[in-house]
């Protein structure tokens, strides 16, 4: 059943999630800002929102489109003064040569068997073309999930307030410790992570400018928003090597030198990453060492796709630290129960 309506609940929690993230700032808004209505502090904290993000974009777009035109005018310039003599022998350009003037597209088409895969392939082709209509399926999920934000921001003080009581009463006390615990990981991770990712996003766009990477900004920011969830900046290296390769036919530089270039950077950032941001900023509230990161995260995927993998983190954690105490409790239970005993085998003796 969870599979089945899977795709109905992810805009559902996405939402939820968002709505948890901007539930304090929608409080300073109404307490501190003296709003009477819960309703227009949303509003407020949206526009805000929507309009900060509005800005950077604007802000943005003029640098990363004459990245994009220089990359362009860059691949044209590669493909144009493209030689084959740099990467192919003689040899292998005359049986290159040779493969492709032997192809006979119209004695390959005759075989019974391309025919067949070609009727098969017609309506897969057709499928695909109807399918880029899908935008409009699209379009209805960020319309839905934008109500199920606001209506979660403005009723967000009544299921905080209200949610205990959905609980049978002898479990509540725990389940309240519970919340509480989850409540300080989500927000002491939410906060420590996107601050680490906004510095490295900053640092991987420096970095990239100075080695003179094409869209440099852009690739800096979009690994930022990557390192969201640890270890995912790892997603950014494929482009970026493509846009080493653009480089290296923009400039003439060898195109070792400008991998090396791009490798140095990665190295650099993410030496001050592990050894400088995250300890300092993230402190020790994780506690977990790189494979049991990895393996939270391939778990938690798994189970409940991108939003397991953003949320991984803060609920093994508080799992690993409920486990420890309650190992804890049952140790010292058993010492505390053993003492007695010993006692009162020495006093039968006496």
């Amino acid at each position: 059943m969870l599979s089945r309506i899977y795709g109905v609940l992810l805009p559902f929690f996405v939402s939820f999630l968002l709505a948890y993230l901007l539930d304090p700032l929608v409080n300073f808004v109404q307490n501190k800002c003296r709003v009477k209505f819960r309703g227009l502090s949303v509003a407020i904290v949206l526009l805000l929102f929507v309009g900060l993000l509005t800005l950077s974009v604007y802000l943005l777009i003029p640098a990363i489109g004459r990245e994009v035109k220089s990359a362009a005018v860059g691949v044209e310039q590669y493909f144009a003064s493209f030689d084959a003599d740099k990467y192919f022998t003689p040899e292998q350009q005359e049986k290159i040569h040779s493969t492709l003037d032997g192809l006979n597209l119209e004695s390959m088409l005759s075989y019974p068997e391309v025919r067949d895969a070609l009727k098969d392939l017609a309506p897969k082709v057709g499928g695909w073309i109807t399918g880029g209509l899908s935008w409009l399926a699209e379009l209805v999920v960020i319309l839905i999930s934008l109500m199920y934000l606001i209506f979660l921001m403005i009723d967000f003080p009544k299921i905080r307030a209200n949610w205990i009581y959905y609980v049978p009463v002898k479990y509540r006390d725990k389940a309240r410790v519970l919340m509480r615990d989850v409540n300080h990981n989500m927000n002491a991770y939410f906060r420590g992570q996107g601050l680490v990712a906004l510095i490295v996003g900053i640092l991987f766009a420096i970095g990239f400018c100075i080695i003179g990477m094409p869209m440099g900004i852009a690739m800096g920011l979009i690994i930022g928003v990557l390192n969201l969830v640890p270890y995912m900046q790892a997603l950014g290296i494929p482009p970026c090597i493509l846009l080493c390769l653009v480089q290296s036919a923009q400039t003439g530089r060898p195109i070792w030198l400008t991998l090396l270039c791009m490798a140095l950077v990665f190295v650099i950032v993410q030496t001050l990453q592990d050894m400088v941001l995250t300890p300092k900023i993230m402190g020790k509230m994780t506690g977990l060492g790189p494979a049991a990161i990895l393996l939270s995260l391939s778990i938690w995927g798994v189970l409940f796709g991108i939003i397991g993998m953003i949320v991984a983190l803060p609920l093994t954690t508080l799992m690993v630290s409920y486990y420890k105490n309650f190992a804890a409790k049952k140790e010292v239970k058993a010492e505390t129960q053993g003492i007695p005993k010993q006692e009162s085998k020495t006093k039968k003796r006496r």
